[in-house]
């Protein structure tokens, strides 16, 4: 099964399921560099700057091109229309658009995070793949 990795999975504890295979948004590296720049310990740093190699020797991250751009749009729009604030979420829903516009689920563990768009967009969390 073909499937977008959330951040929030890359940075979990638990690999994808086996039979996944995986790609990753830019927005996620995105992250994982903001991530790295605010670590507040030289031991978490080091951390994350591994987790961030291995992540950029593993994938060759999908780019925000105009079609995952206007993907973005549509979600950000939807969001505000059904009550939300988009501008809070701007990375998830990059990622999220993302995988909109491959037409893959988004693996996450935070599929709360995307409640508001599920008829938009497949959520689910790497156990439930």
């Amino acid at each position: 099964m073909r499937a977008l990795l959330d951040t929030s999975v890359l940075i979990g504890a638990a690999a994808p399921p086996g039979h996944v295979e995986g790609a990753i948004s830019v927005a996620s590296i995105t992250e994982l560099h903001f991530g790295v720049l605010v670590a507040r310990d030289e031991d978490e740093r080091a951390r994350r700057i591994a987790r961030l190699v291995a992540v950029e020797a593993t994938f060759d991250p999908l780019a925000i091109g105009v079609e995952v751009a206007r993907v973005w749009g549509q979600l950000a729009a939807a969001v505000t229309r059904r009550g939300g604030d988009p501008r809070r979420r701007q990375i998830d829903l990059a990622v999220a658009a993302t995988a909109v516009a491959e037409g893959v689920p988004l693996l996450t563990e935070n599929v709360a995070d995307f409640e508001i768009i599920a008829d938009l967009l497949d959520a689910r969390r790497p156990v439930d793949a």
